[in-house]
């Protein structure tokens, strides 16, 4: 089954730290997918005069195809109108990205996608590319708590200005970074420039993802660097006692897994996720994972933020034989201990039906054999 919803990235990142420098690059690449790209203003975004073909009241069309549109209402109207007039034919365009300003939390923006009936049926949210400047990153995370937690909500993590920030404070932020966000690939910029494809697909909700690109959205992928089993830091990685030494503002954000080799009982799963968001809800930075419920014969990904879920996805391509439930959570100002307690309740053996707060799943098995 083809999905047809239009992809949205959202781009986020510190500030200064060169968001605008690389949508002008990415933009100016010609032969390449047709971005729509929203932004707030248009000033904001600094484009190249000599990418720019035309304009109108709302919308700069540029010359490799792509436009740029400036948000002048609020983002599900500015999005159902660019959708409408690329229905219409009056626009072109393959995929959207959203560039917040400074220090936004990407959180809203992901709810407008999915409380928005419209937009939930036409778009999906194809990753988070959170943008780090090498040479003030640092300063940034000790000082601005919404940082820290862009950094721990991306799918991907570019580093920027590495061509002036010593070896040493790249590696240092690096590292950093592969603390507060056990899940994202990290890259430089230069990277993405170069492949811009990278910037694409990090997200395994959508109907057509494999089972490497699913693990791969839940753990680092292994690099030549550091070659290893993708699955290897699934058991709990990212304890307080290694983030500490950064920031305090580090240490208020705990990531666990967990994975499960039998598959679940549907009401234990239910009462997992329904107490986890009942205490923690406007905590839980990413909710992820891939699960096995008795009675289906798929697997399915699942992902939220606070208390707002997207619709599951199965995975009709699984491998015969795997039949492990993998989990990811990020959250801050929860302890590692109340995490791992969480996850615990998964091994239980059966739990009283709850209430339904994870919408879609009970059509999953339908909805994989269609």
């Amino acid at each position: 089954m083809t999905d047809s919803r239009l992809p949205v990235t959202l781009l986020t990142g510190f500030l200064g730290a060169g968001k605008s420098t690389l949508l002008n690059k990415i933009l100016s690449q010609t032969g390449k997918e047709k971005i729509a790209v929203i932004v707030n203003e248009f000033g904001e975004v600094g484009l190249d005069h000599d990418l720019i073909e035309a304009t109108d009241e709302e919308v700069v069309l540029l010359s490799s195809g792509c436009l740029c549109c400036s948000m002048r209402d609020d983002l599900s109207k500015t999005l159902a109108d660019l959708i409408e007039r690329r229905t219409r034919g009056t626009l072109e365009f393959d995929r959207v990205v959203i560039e917040t300003t400074g220090l936004a939390d990407p959180a809203p923006i992901r709810q407008t996608l999915l409380r928005d009936y419209y937009l939930a049926r036409a778009t999906r949210m194809d990753g988070v590319v959170t943008m780090v400047d090498a040479s003030n990153g640092k300063a940034t995370l000790d000082a601005q708590f919404e940082a820290v937690s862009q950094a721990a909500t991306a799918d991907l993590l570019l580093i920027s200005k590495t061509d002036i920030a010593t070896p040493k404070a790249t590696s240092a932020l690096r590292r950093r970074l592969e603390k507060l966000n056990p899940t994202a690939e990290i890259l430089n910029v230069a990277e993405a420039v170069e492949d811009p494809k990278r910037l694409w697909g990090l997200s395994a909700l959508r109907r057509n993802a494999d089972a490497t690109q699913a693990l791969n959205w839940l753990t680092r992928a292994p690099s030549e660097a550091a070659p290893s089993d993708p699955l290897v830091n699934l058991s709990g990685f990212a304890p307080t006692k290694l983030v500490r030494k950064f920031s305090p503002h580090d240490a208020r954000i705990e990531s666990a897994s967990i994975t499960l080799e039998t598959p679940l009982e549907d009401s234990v799963f239910d009462h997992w996720l329904d107490t986890l968001v009942a205490l923690k809800g406007p905590d839980l930075l990413r909710v992820k994972g891939i699960v096995f419920l008795k009675g289906l014969k798929t697997p399915f990904v699942f992902h939220g933020v606070q208390h707002i879920f997207d619709r599951p996805e199965p995975l009709n391509n699984w491998p015969d034989g795997d039949t492990t439930s993998r989990i990811v959570v990020i959250a801050r100002d929860m302890t590692n201990p109340e995490l791992q307690r969480s996850l615990d309740m998964l091994r239980a053996t059966a739990a009283p039906k709850q209430k339904e707060v994870f919408p879609g799943w009970k059509d999953l098995e339908a909805r994989s054999q269609s």
